[in-house]
């Protein structure tokens, strides 16, 4: 999957007549040429207790995703759980569809973890080990200095209906660079809310799972409806 591009999409694609609704999220995969699909279908997991129990639950940081081979659930290929979430630290891991460990990943919010930023870990057995932070240092500082700006437009922000705006200038910096032994083998960048592979044998479905998990910590996250 080597120099592939991961975007995630979200909306309501539901089926006409009698029937279950469709996966509504769907990561693509620009690159076709390498194990990856063209598309995966990323659906939130509600525990027992349905759709509120899940709401409460994500609030300490907890999340539960299935990964499909398509809108309809005729393939599960992955599923991200939750190791443990407490004290601004969780940690996910990933199976695939016969249990197998694709991958970990661990959340450390900021000022709650190891540092000033929100530190990803994303470790592959048998391949990388790679900590990635949220943002860069040098706009972090911007962001401070620009607090009473930044808060207006905030404000404003909550009045503009444009479908997927998060706040646009408002928004904190969310780039991540993961670094592995000197080498970069995953980015996400803000713009457009894409990650980017660039090292080869990254698990496609690590991938899959690691952009719906992103996504869920922003502004907006799509398994916070309350539907």
């Amino acid at each position: 999957m080597s120099g592939n591009v991961l975007t995630m999409y979200n909306g309501p694609r539901r089926v006409r007549g009698p029937g279950q609704a469709k996966v509504a999220a769907m990561v693509s995969f620009s690159d076709g040429s390498g194990p990856a699909p063209s598309a995966a279908y990323v659906e939130r997991e509600l525990p027992p207790g349905g759709i509120s129990t899940y709401l409460a639950a994500r609030r300490g940081g907890t999340r539960s995703f299935a990964v499909w081979a398509d809108d309809q659930r005729r393939e599960r290929v992955a599923t991200l759980v939750t190791l443990s979430a407490g004290g601004g630290v969780a940690r996910f891991q990933v199976l695939g569809a016969r249990g197998e460990v694709i991958g970990t990943v661990i959340r450390e919010k900021a000022l709650r973890g190891r540092g000033l930023r929100t530190r990803w870990t994303v470790h592959q057995p048998g391949g990388f080990e790679a900590v990635g932070f949220k943002g860069r240092i040098v706009w972090w500082w911007t962001w401070w200095l620009l607090l009473p700006l930044m808060t207006v437009v905030l404000v404003m922000s909550v009045f503009d209906s444009v479908p997927g705006n998060e706040g646009g200038f408002a928004r904190a910096p969310r780039r991540i660079l993961w670094r592995a032994n000197g080498r970069i083998p995953l980015e996400f960048r803000s713009k457009g809310d894409k990650l980017y592979v660039h090292a080869p044998g990254v698990d496609w479905r690590l991938g899959a799972a690691l952009i719906a998990l992103l996504r869920s910590f922003h502004a907006g996250a799509w398994d916070s409806v309350k539907q």
